[in-house]
């Protein structure tokens, strides 16, 4: 009786351990997208607009402001937005968070070429580096032809 009293308290350990462990890696997760879309946010206004930029002192564009973002709390993504959404998994619009990116596609085709990225920040708006006159901003999502792109869920 004994031994087996064990045996089940191991086992009910070893369930409550596994449960804990997975809630705790997915809060995990979520903590690191709820962050990087607080933090593209401090950019706005405060950024300009560069082209080829990456830092938040000489200006970002589109790909370096996303992957400056991610590299702040320990993500390691490619530099190009091409490279970006061939890096990331495909998800629904109904599944992405705030802080996954959002790919701009020069068609309909959602494995065509990319030519803009962006940080989701929910209900239909990203924070992206636009353009010289209005540097980093908070936009609507303006285009049909895009996806969403995960690392972390």
């Amino acid at each position: 009786m004994a031994v087996r009293h064990k045996a089940g308290t191991i086992a009910g350990t070893m369930a409550v351990s596994l449960a804990l462990f997975s809630g705790t890696a997915n809060a995990q997760t979520e903590s690191f997208n709820q962050r990087a879309s607080a933090y593209v946010e401090t950019f706005i206004g405060q950024v300009p607009y560069t082209y080829g930029g990456s830092s938040p002192s000489s200006g970002f564009d589109c790909s370096g402001l996303a992957q400056y973002v991610y590299h702040r709390f320990g993500k390691s993504i490619p530099r190009t937005a091409e490279a970006q959404f061939l890096s990331f998994r495909s998800e629904s619009k109904r599944k992405a968070w705030g802080g996954d990116l959002v790919f701009f596609h020069v068609d309909s085709d959602p494995n065509s070429y990319v030519y803009h990225v962006a940080i989701y920040e929910g209900d239909n708006h990203i924070v992206s580096a636009t353009d010289p006159a209005q540097g980093i901003a908070w936009q609507k999502i303006w285009d049909s032809d895009v996806t969403f792109g995960t690392i972390t869920h």
